[in-house]
């Protein structure tokens, strides 16, 4: 596939093959609200007010943002062809209730991109959660527990996240550049990078698409219409090996993850951030992993960390290679990405304890 290069890609230039300690500047890459934005988001938050409007139907033609949507767009673009990641700042989330705060982050969001099932349930509006969960059980994912997450991509182009409450201690989010992995990578051990680009099976953790296996089978990079992609769960990749013809990984496969997690780890490398309540942060799932530390939780339920959660298909997102269709349903921009299963109906769900409150389409 690459035979000109020994077996992998190039090495990649450009604002997306970043350092973690070279972005020093805060200001490159937060952007803060001005009231002017607020305003146009409360306007178009109240004027859906009500139990009436189906939330999991909003279009960017029900949440209009006559001037914000410009720089919304400028956000998009920094994320799908720079450094892959923004922060906005600002949201005034102590004058909302649960419902504004969802239907303003969902109105941002159609903005963006299509809304895409974050599980076999439709939930268009994810909460990231401690639930009491463990990640020891197969069928559970790991937001819903208070663990370290481990640098990993979700199943979508971009995801966004909207903190309603952060942790008592610890829950930091770190973004790594998956570009500067593969080239470090490709620089000091080519012969590990390569195995990444050959097939990898991971757990789909009981969310299984119909006539599907309860795992795909993708290479970890990927490399397509001259564009670096990676798609990426170490523990999913891991449990993956519970299933009837699944190999257990050889001894060059774990190598070579062990070398690209100890990559993600490195200080140099990725990017810690404390997200405050009020900040939406933006992440393309091809180019950077996510992580979120273990953290400590407020005794009051209300307190607890809880964070919104948001996956999205931009219409002008980068081509993707045709085998990532096991996992994502489709190659086509706009229309791929998510968790969709036998009669899967999108949903918005605003109180995930106790009774659950949601629009259905």
């Amino acid at each position: 596939m690459f035979d000109d290069f020994n077996g992998v890609p190039p090495e990649i230039a450009g604002p997306s093959a970043w350092r973690g300690r070279a972005l020093n500047r805060k200001s490159d890459w937060i952007y803060t609200l001005t009231q002017k934005d607020i305003d146009e988001i409360e306007i178009a938050t109240k004027a859906l007010e009500g139990e009436s409007f189906d939330l999991a139907k909003i279009t960017k033609d029900d949440f209009p943002l006559p001037g914000f949507s410009s720089r919304l767009r400028e956000l998009l673009t920094e994320v799908l062809a720079g450094r892959g990641f923004v922060l906005i700042r600002g949201l005034p989330l102590d004058r909302w209730n649960a419902r504004e705060a969802a239907t303003a982050f969902l109105g941002i969001g159609v903005h963006l991109g299509n809304l895409r099932s974050q599980n076999a349930a439709g939930h268009l509006l994810g909460h990231v959660k401690d639930l009491g969960y463990s990640s020891n059980d197969p069928n559970v994912r790991i937001y819903q527990t208070r663990e370290r997450q481990t640098h990993h991509t979700d199943s979508c182009d971009v995801v966004g996240l909207l903190c309603l409450s952060p942790a008592k201690s610890g829950g930091l989010s770190s973004l790594v550049s998956s570009v500067t992995i593969f080239n470090e990578m490709r620089r000091l051990r080519p012969d590990l990078a390569k195995i990444l680009f050959e097939p990898i099976e991971t757990d789909r953790r009981g969310e299984v698409p119909e006539g599907q296996e309860p795992y795909f089978t993708i290479p970890v990079f990927n490399w397509h219409a001259g564009l670096f992609s990676a798609i990426y769960q170490r523990q999913y990749i891991e449990s993956a090996r519970r299933f009837p013809g699944v190999q257990p990984l050889t001894p060059q496969q774990t190598e070579a993850l062990d070398m690209l997690d100890a990559l993600a780890n490195d200080p140099d490398l990725n990017l810690m951030m404390e997200l405050q309540r009020g900040d939406i942060q933006l992440v393309h799932n091809h180019t950077i992993l996510h992580d979120r530390t273990a953290f400590e939780d407020w005794p009051e339920s209300v307190r607890k960390r809880h964070l919104l959660r948001l996956w999205i298909a931009p219409e002008n997102a980068r081509p993707l290679p045709p085998i990532f269709t096991e996992r994502f349903g489709s190659i086509e921009a706009g229309n791929r990405g998510g968790v969709i299963v036998h009669n899967t109906k999108p949903s918005v769900l605003f109180d995930i304890d106790g009774v659950s409150t949601y629009n259905q389409a």
